[in-house]
């Protein structure tokens, strides 16, 4: 009966692992597209009259702050992972 638990907590562990890996790879992309919607930006503002700079200007501001947020949530995402796989101890 032990045998039967522990192949069954393996096989959770492994799905909610897979699951990260899922969430983990899509918030790589959307950082992706995000650091290159903020490069376009960058270079439309260096040709972009005055009037339109400052929705230009918005417009990075929460780029910036959305890519900070994602790595913020990359980083935890990735933590719990490694302490829990048995990495280096401190």
């Amino acid at each position: 009966m032990a045998e039967i638990i522990q192949l069954w907590e393996f096989q959770q562990a492994r799905r909610r692992a897979e699951r990260r890996s899922g969430n983990q790879q899509s918030l790589e992309r959307a950082l992706a597209l995000m650091r290159d919607n903020l490069a376009d930006a960058a270079d439309d503002l260096r040709e972009a009259p005055v009037a339109t700079q400052s929705e230009l200007l918005n417009r990075i501001e929460h780029l910036t702050a959305m890519i900070r947020y994602g790595m913020r949530m990359l980083s935890d995402a990735v933590e719990p992972t490694e302490s829990a796989g048995g990495g280096p101890h401190r």
